[in-house]
Order: structure tokens, then C-alpha cells, then sequence
């Protein structure tokens, strides 16, 4: 018995964590529904709804990472977040990526225009860094024990590997998790939901203590700012190239060696 006074704080300070993060959940509910009804111009909707999406997913990653770091010892915990919080962005932010990746695979597949694949991107990108610092606002209120604003502004260096084995691990990464999104793409949505969390989920666990595994560019800009303006050859190659890297070879893989393949093997036959 004499455990559970000091355990209920932690308790508490969890439920606080999950709490907020839901809070934030409804709240780009809640503004995805207002940009849908007031919003028809395509380019001003697409932009809205990049923002938010953009939004959710870091400000709740955020978070994630911070229960995660207080309870280290048990990392099922943190990864039965992961496939929970996964689950979440893929039921409510259907039609947007929240990924520069995800816009630049339509792009050269063809499904987005150069002008709305701008459009989608600057959006990602401004809510990226808009997310960080509502974070750290919010932090500064003190709801839990672990909030205080100086934890999001600090340089914590998630790459624990040289620059070759962070590059690698970011490029497969990406290359795995788009080329899951492109063959998905038939199987049924709730389905396809649950397939691609459980993905993240193992990407998480299998590269996360070599760079985060992260192969988000916008992710990382909100996640590791003040690393990119310390280190920012390091960041820029390991957090943004590498993923579009990944995106280039899954492009390439699908669209022309495959195909090429199998009109060889078409051929010989």
C-alpha cells in the first residue's frame, strides 16, 4: 500500500498527457469541420485542412515523446501509444498527409498539381513551427510535473548512430512506409487504417533508437528546431533528404523497374 501514494502522481500526470492530447484531437475536429463549411476556394481548403492535419499529428507526437522519456523502462507502453495515436490521425485526418513526403509522392505520381502541392507543403511547414511553440505555451501552464516550456525549446539530439547508418535508417523508413501507402490504397479503409498504424508501430520500434525514426520532414522540424539551427547540415540531410530519397527510390522501384521487369520476364516468355 505504501506505493500508492507514489504512484497515483504518475498516474495523474498520464492522464493529464493523454487528456490534453485528445483535447487537441477535438479541437482540429472541430476546425477541420468549420474549414469543410466556410472554406470553397480549393487551394484556401487544402491549406486549412494541411494546417491542421500538420498540427494534430506534431503537437500530439510531442507529447508522445515526452511519456515516452518518463516512462523509458516499459517502452510497450510507449509503442501501444504509438499504434493507439496512429489510429487516431488515420480515423480523423482522412484526405491530408501532415507529411511533405506524402504531397511530393503525389506530385510526381501525378495526383497533385505543382501549384496545390505548394500550397500543401508551405502549410505543413508553417504548422509545424506553429505547433512547437503552442506546445511550449502550453507546456508553460504546468499541468503536469514533466511541462515546463524549456524542455521543447532545448537541442535533444535523437540521432544516436554516425550519419550514414541515420541516413539509412530514414531512408528505409520512408521507403517502406510509402510504398505501404501506395499498395494499400485497394484494401478497405478501416482496414488499411490498422495496417499502416501497426506499420508505424514496428517502423518505431525497429529505428527509433537510431534516429526517431521519424522520415516526416515537417515532423522533425517541430520535434528537433533548435537542433537544425545548431547542426543544421546534419538535420537537413538525415531528416529531410534521406526521406525524399526514400520517396524517389519507392517512385522509381514502382513505376519504371518493376513494370520494366516484368515486361522482360513478358518477353522471354
Amino acid at each position: 500500500m505504501s506505493a500508492q501514494p507514489g504512484l497515483w502522481p504518475q498516474v495523474r500526470d498520464t492522464c493529464t498527457s493523454l487528456g490534453l492530447m485528445l483535447s487537441i484531437v477535438l479541437f482540429v475536429g472541430l476546425g477541420r469541420v468549420i474549414a469543410r463549411q466556410q472554406l470553397h476556394r480549393p487551394l484556401a481548403h487544402a491549406f486549412a485542412l494541411e494546417f491542421l492535419a500538420t498540427f494534430q499529428l506534431c503537437c500530439c507526437t510531442h507529447e508522445l515523446q515526452l511519456l515516452g522519456a518518463q516512462d523509458s523502462a516499459h517502452p510497450t507502453w510507449t509503442l501501444t501509444l504509438i499504434y493507439f495515436f496512429s489510429l487516431v490521425h488515420g480515423l480523423t485526418l482522412v484526405g491530408t498527409s501532415g507529411n511533405p513526403c506524402g504531397v511530393m509522392m503525389q506530385m510526381m505520381l501525378g495526383g497533385m498539381s505543382p501549384e496545390m502541392g505548394a500550397v500543401r507543403l508551405s502549410s505543413q511547414l508553417v504548422s509545424a513551427l506553429c505547433s512547437r511553440y503552442c506546445v511550449s505555451a502550453l507546456w508553460n501552464l504546468g499541468l503536469t510535473k514533466y511541462h515546463f516550456s524549456e524542455r521543447n525549446l532545448a537541442c535533444k539530439n535523437p540521432i544516436d548512430s554516425d550519419l550514414p547508418q541515420a541516413i539509412i535508417t530514414e531512408v528505409v523508413c520512408s521507403f517502406i512506409f510509402h510504398s505501404a501507402l501506395l499498395q494499400f490504397q485497394e484494401v478497405r479503409t478501416k482496414l488499411r487504417i490498422h495496417l499502416l498504424a501497426a506499420l508505424i508501430t514496428f517502423l518505431a520500434y525497429a529505428g527509433g533508437s537510431l534516429t526517431g525514426a521519424i522520415f516526416n520532414p515537417a515532423l522533425a522540424l517541430s520535434l528537433h528546431f533548435m537542433c537544425f539551427d545548431e547542426a543544421f547540415p546534419q538535420f537537413f540531410i538525415v531528416y529531410w533528404l534521406a526521406p525524399s530519397i526514400g520517396i524517389l527510390l519507392m517512385i522509381l522501384m514502382f513505376s519504371f523497374f518493376l513494370p520494366w521487369l516484368h515486361n522482360n520476364n513478358t518477353k522471354k516468355e
